[in-house]
């Protein structure tokens, strides 16, 4: 039997990663990067205020991220960094390391 929790292998929410970072007006945003198991892997979400972005399918949840913090700094976002704060239910954010992404613009 596999250890893994039921609601893991199913498609729906698994992780919660906190990304932060300067938004295009240069105001600092702290949100929630929602990440899914999809059919293709996982994806990734993230609202801020209006705006949505979405990730395409990738085959880990840090990609999953990644491809979020791609696109936010496609859009004119700066300085992103991210976190994973919960896994499941668990609460970890204050044992994870910050992964930073490199901005577009020099």
């Amino acid at each position: 039997m596999n250890g893994l929790p039921l609601f893991f292998k199913k498609e729906g929410l698994i992780e919660r990663y906190q990304i932060e970072g300067m938004d295009p007006s240069d105001r600092s945003f702290n949100r929630t990067v929602y990440v899914n198991r999809t059919a293709g892997g996982y994806a990734g979400k993230v609202i801020y205020e209006a705006f949505v972005v979405e990730g395409t399918d990738q085959p880990t949840t840090g990609a999953a991220v990644m491809s979020v913090a791609q696109k936010l700094l496609g859009f004119g976002f700066t300085q992103l960094r991210s976190r994973l704060n919960f896994k499941g239910a668990r609460y970890l954010a204050e044992k994870e390391t910050w992964v930073d992404y490199a901005d577009l613009r020099p």
